[in-house]
Parts: C-alpha cells; sequence; structure tokens
C-alpha cells in the first residue's frame, strides 16, 4: 500500500512513514493532510481518503548528526549523478558499480572522499590501480556531499508520487530524463 510523505511543522521533508502509522499521527491530532491519495480508508463509523502528504503540527528539532548525509551506495550514485567518474556517461543504477580510487589494497579506505561512481566497463579498465596507474583521469575530486538532509529519503523519481513533487528538494530537475526514461 502507498507510503506517506512526513514533513516538519517548517515544511521540511522529514522521512517516508507507512500508511498505518500516518493515520495514527491524523489520529492523535499531530499532523494536518496536506495531499491525499484517490484511496479512501473504511472503519466500521468513519472513512477518510489516504493521506499521501502530512505536515507536523509541531516542530521537531533535528540534531546536527542528524543532517549528516549517510553514506551509502545509492548516495554516491546521486552524488555523482549517476554518471561514471572515468567516462562521464550516465547509467542506470544496475549497470553501476562504485570504485575505490585509491583500492583497499593499496591502502585506500572506504570514505566520501576514496569512492566514486563507475561503469563497469571502466571499473574492470582501472582494475585494481589507481587512476594514474590505469592512465585514467577522474572527471571531478569526490568529496562528502553537503546536500540539504531531505535528499536522504531514497525512492526513485519513478515511484515518487505526483503529490509529493511539490514538497521535496531536488538537487536535479524535475523535467531531467534519467537513461532508462522515455521522454514525455
Amino acid at each position: 500500500m502507498e507510503m506517506t510523505l512526513l514533513l516538519n511543522a517548517t515544511y521540511e521533508p522529514l522521512r517516508v512513514i507507512p500508511w498505518k502509522k500516518a493515520i495514527l499521527l491524523l489520529c492523535q491530532g499531530k499532523v494536518e493532510v496536506l495531499e491525499v491519495y484517490d484511496r479512501e480508508i473504511r472503519g466500521v463509523s468513519i472513512s477518510f481518503r489516504l493521506p499521501s502528504v502530512l505536515r507536523l503540527l509541531e516542530l521537531v528539532k533535528i540534531k546536527k548528526n542528524q543532517r549528516v548525509v549517510k553514506f551509502s551506495r545509492g548516495n554516491i550514485f546521486a552524488r555523482d549523478k549517476h554518471s561514471c567518474q572515468y567516462c562521464g556517461q550516465r547509467f542506470r543504477a544496475d549497470e553501476l558499480t562504485f570504485d575505490h580510487v585509491v583500492p583497499i589494497a593499496k591502502g585506500g579506505k572506504k570514505t566520501w572522499t576514496n569512492i566514486v561512481t563507475a561503469c563497469i566497463r571502466c571499473n574492470n579498465r582501472k582494475s585494481g590501480r589507481t587512476p594514474d596507474e590505469a592512465n585514467m583521469r577522474l572527471i571531478k575530486k569526490p568529496e562528502k556531499p553537503s546536500w540539504s538532509p531531505s535528499l536522504t529519503i531514497t525512492i526513485g523519481i519513478k515511484k515518487t508520487p505526483e503529490s509529493w513533487r511539490d514538497y521535496l528538494y531536488w538537487n536535479l530537475s524535475l523535467e531531467e530524463d534519467l537513461p532508462d526514461e522515455e521522454p514525455s
């Protein structure tokens, strides 16, 4: 069933929650409904449309350590815009891998500044060498992202309900087509 986008009182996206939790928050009077799905929830004596976007009525303060962008494969791909950092081509996530700029065997660590997005072909070509040793150049030096934490909500654009789009802050244009989408 559908998930619900939960916003802070300031309209900042906090997280995606299951629809049952959304109903619980609504019944407790902790949220207001901003958008709804076409589906109806029916009880014995009540029925209402399933909430798509909720806003908390009271502000939830986010601790500084919660504002850090989580180190993950998906966020590495997002930072590098699904582009191989060696050849520059864009790919679908299932056609990408991540590459240690300095290989683990040579003391490389699993950090934002040592991991880049690579296509399978370039990753195989580089193998267990540094870019210099493989005679390859990085398009962009890898850095820890400084995005808004709302971007760590990892829902693919294809699966994102239309009703959420006005409330999410994207680091790419919504009109921009991903490689596996057909232009509209």
